[in-house]
């Protein structure tokens, strides 16, 4: 078991809270810690968490998109709830493929920024503006598609796009994870506006021929669509 200075490492990540991921994560939080501590950042339970956790406290963000405006935007509501002096952060997409790799980033100590004297988060950045776009995907991440795997497939898709130069710009696709679209059964759905078409993404085969053929090459997808389903 690996040793820390912190009374608690809280992990906190979109889905920690379901899904074969969170297990494989939790799994190995105990093999290293003795104890794991993961909470889903998209439910509101996790503020309390880390406002109830012993000090001193390292909170692991595992939130894809995280950056460090985002970073910094957590640190300062931690310093705004109440005691951020023994309260550390440090952020990272935490991929399956290097898990091996958290052991290392618990013992990167000069990456954990503390929640006392945080920088101004800029009035103006990324996240204050719409995203430049020509089309919009949304991903389902309801509790079915969820369970079939779509946090993983969600993965995918943005790093596919983004290595394909189309992720949120110019003539570029705009994504977002939604809650239930429906038909579940034929899920994970994917619906593409503002063309209003629907596809039923199984897995990452999929998705990557939705990216490269029908996002980058425009080329119709007929045998992916369940709107055109009899």
């Amino acid at each position: 078991m690996s040793q820390t200075p912190y009374a608690r490492v809280l992990f906190i990540g979109p889905g920690l809270g379901r899904g074969a991921s969170a297990e494989r994560l939790q799994q190995r939080i105990e093999v290293l810690l003795g104890e794991a501590h993961l909470h889903d950042s998209e439910q509101d339970g996790f503020w309390q968490a880390i406002d109830k956790a012993p000090r001193p406290l390292l909170v692991v963000d595992l939130e894809p998109r995280a950056d460090a405006a985002h970073r910094d935007w957590l640190r300062e509501r931690i310093a705004e709830r109440g005691d951020g002096v023994e309260v550390f952060v440090v952020c990272t997409a935490l991929e399956d493929t290097w898990l091996d790799g958290l052991s290392a980033l618990l013992a990167c100590h000069e990456a954990h920024l503390p929640c006392s004297d945080v920088p101004p988060v800029p009035a103006h950045h990324a996240w204050s503006q719409i995203p430049p776009h020509a089309q919009r995907l949304l991903l389902c991440n309801g509790p079915r598609c969820t369970r079939k795997g779509a946090l993983g497939l969600w993965k995918t898709l943005r790093q596919r796009l983004k290595a394909a130069g189309k992720l949120e710009c110019e003539g570029g696709v705009h994504i977002t994870r939604s809650q239930c679209q429906f038909p579940c059964d034929l899920g994970p759905t994917a619906s593409l506006y503002p063309q209003g078409e629907w596809y039923g993404i199984k897995d990452e085969a999929a998705v990557i021929r939705l990216v490269d053929e029908r996002l980058v090459a425009g080329t119709a997808l007929p045998d992916l669509r369940i709107d055109e389903q009899a």
